[in-house]
């Protein structure tokens, strides 16, 4: 119960130390902290039991991963990344792999074809509405990136555009509290990367960075608290509830 106080109580401060430096502008510390974070978050759950193994874990791990990567590049002297950005690359890559483990997670819990059977309109309108969002985000970077970093772009905007769709999906079917968590959570993760996008290549404002940050620390919440609760079983699901008698 201790280690347990003692966990909880160091993420809330680092939290608050994170968006202070995010605040006074201190990228290189604030990159440092949002990393210990992560590292915090994937000790706590473990230690909590929650999430030893599988998909989500494999998130927090590259995720983690990911900001370990992203502090370090600090450090890297410009004339080390002048042909090919390898922090770059590597970070976003990661990213992406941490969000397809995420949706994996998701895609999981549920029928993938008695979803699909039953929310067919749903899902075509949703994957309109993707195309449609990642094109017109991604077109803000048209000018500023190569085509790799473009295509790189891309990909990140639909891996996470399609984990939203995925977490809409996921509440409708379930239409339980661990849904609408992650549902939440995966709101708060496009706010704050369509933010980053802005902050990184329309304007540099530090109020967007600052917005940015405190969205993924929501997020991260809403998803510890998706990854506490247990998953309905099929029959929970799939069973219609019994008409009450008269």
């Amino acid at each position: 119960m201790k280690t347990k106080s003692i966990l909880v109580t160091s993420l809330v401060i680092l939290s608050l130390v994170f968006i202070g430096l995010q605040v006074l502008k201190q990228e290189v510390y604030a990159s440092g902290a949002r990393a210990l974070i992560l590292l915090l978050l994937t000790v706590f759950c473990c230690y909590e039991g929650k999430v030893k193994k599988g998909y989500f874990f494999l998130f927090l791990v590259a995720f983690s991963l990911a900001e370990v990567l992203n502090f370090v590049a600090w450090f890297v002297t410009p004339e080390v990344r002048e042909s090919i950005d390898y922090f770059y690359y590597i970070g976003n890559g990661l990213y992406i792999l941490s969000y397809i483990f995420l949706i994996i997670h998701v895609l999981k819990s549920i029928d993938v074809r008695d979803v699909i059977s039953k929310f067919p309109v749903h899902i075509i309108i949703l994957i309109i509405l993707d195309v449609f969002c990642v094109t017109v985000v991604t077109g803000t970077t048209k000018n500023t990136l190569s085509i790799s970093e473009y295509s790189l772009e891309f990909i990140y905007n639909a891996v996470i555009m399609s984990l939203l769709t995925i977490a809409v999906i996921n509440y409708i079917y379930k239409d339980d509290k661990k849904a609408m968590n992650l549902l939440v959570g995966s709101i708060f993760i496009v706010f704050s990367e369509i933010i980053q996008l802005a902050y990184f290549y329309v304007i540099d404002i530090n109020v967007l960075n600052v917005l940015c940050s405190l969205f993924l620390v929501v997020a991260f919440l809403f998803l510890y608290l998706h990854a506490r609760l247990p998953d309905l079983k099929p029959e929970e699901i799939l069973e219609d509830p019994e008409p009450v008698e008269a």
